[in-house]
């Protein structure tokens, strides 16, 4: 899938396809590019994510922009979602260190302990939101929850996409027993700091997502694609 968008990607910022120009078909594009019909759905949805394309039903996908500035999760930028999550979620971890009861810590030990041997993308994106929730709750403030859970949705969104295209299962795997580390020595300091490069890492590989498409790099060329 990676090598797909990216030879969109490449395709649309070179001017190949225009703004305002239709991409062609999901036949033909599979077709031509020799790649399955799903492997194709989840590139076009990472366009879309990325704000160069849209789809829109019974009409095909559309070119809106040529280069990605600032993609979409859900109904939230990610500039603004990292914003609110920074001012958010790195003094909810201070708040947890302190106030979280055994019940959570067993609770983020076992969510973090399934994340570890999952191997499902779904099914680890799915717990990466409970996570986030869990830390969340062992704050003791019912308000941060419910913070969490209006932005879950492009919590989900945000972690699928840069797990699918940066890789950051196993690195965020880390980043989370660092923060539960912190919770069960209730350390306010080491939470607040393990947050913090928490979402320092989740920034950097989406800024790398956004700004490195293909310079310096071969495309892959029409037949190269294994379905």
């Amino acid at each position: 899938m990676e090598a797909v968008l990216a030879h969109l990607r490449d395709a649309i910022e070179r001017g190949e396809y225009a703004i305002g120009d239709k991409l062609p078909s999901e036949a033909e594009l599979c077709r031509t590019l020799e790649i399955s019909r799903p492997v194709l759905r989840e590139a076009l949805r990472a366009l879309q994510t990325m704000g160069l394309t849209v789809s829109k039903t019974g009409k095909g996908t559309f070119v809106v922009a040529n280069a990605v500035e600032d993609p979409t999760f859900g109904d939230y930028a990610a500039s603004d979602l990292l914003e609110v999550r920074r001012h958010v979620e790195i003094p909810v971890a201070g708040y947890a260190a302190r106030r979280r009861t055994p019940e959570n810590l067993d609770h983020l030990a076992h969510l973090l302990d399934r994340m570890e041997r999952e191997t499902d993308t779904t099914a680890w994106v799915a717990m990466d939101t409970l996570f986030h929730l869990a830390v969340a709750e062992a704050a003791q403030n019912p308000v941060f929850r419910r913070v969490i859970e209006e932005i879950r949705d492009a919590l989900a969104r945000q972690s699928a996409f840069l797990n699918e295209l940066g890789g950051r299962r196993e690195q965020s795997n880390r980043e989370h027993r660092a923060i539960v580390e912190a919770l069960i020595d209730g350390s306010e300091h080491d939470a607040v700091e393990a947050m913090s490069h928490h979402l320092d890492r989740v920034e950097t590989t989406l800024t790398d997502i956004v700004r490195s498409p293909n310079a310096g790099t071969n495309t892959p060329t029409e037949g190269e694609f294994q379905a």
